[in-house]
């Protein structure tokens, strides 16, 4: 798994069958602090409804067709969940948690 930032929407109006339906997202891969590392941005399929600015828990190769009725989907890189807060080497690097 890999860290991502949501950073646009891709539309493709001429793509596989299998991809109608699925939206897809350009993501910017980030360290554990939420900082965009740069580098070459990434298309992904969505299957947490992710939006732009979320920090996101990003799958690729085979790992992607994992996810719940992706097996012959031509997919190579699936989001999978949507990061709330991450802790590293017992220190509080990113949050996202609301507070009441």
């Amino acid at each position: 798994m890999e860290i991502a930032r949501v950073k646009g929407t891709v539309v493709a109006t001429r793509k596989d069958s299998k991809l109608n339906g699925h939206k897809m997202l350009l993501l910017s891969l980030a360290d554990v602090s939420g900082v965009e590392k740069g580098g070459a941005p990434l298309v992904a399929l969505d299957s947490v409804d992710a939006g732009i600015g979320d920090l996101v828990l990003v799958v690729r190769g085979s790992s992607a067709r994992q996810a719940k009725n992706m097996s012959t989907t031509p997919v190579d890189a699936m989001i999978i969940g949507i990061i709330d807060q991450i802790e590293y080497s017992g220190q509080s690097t990113y949050n996202n948690c609301t507070k009441d």
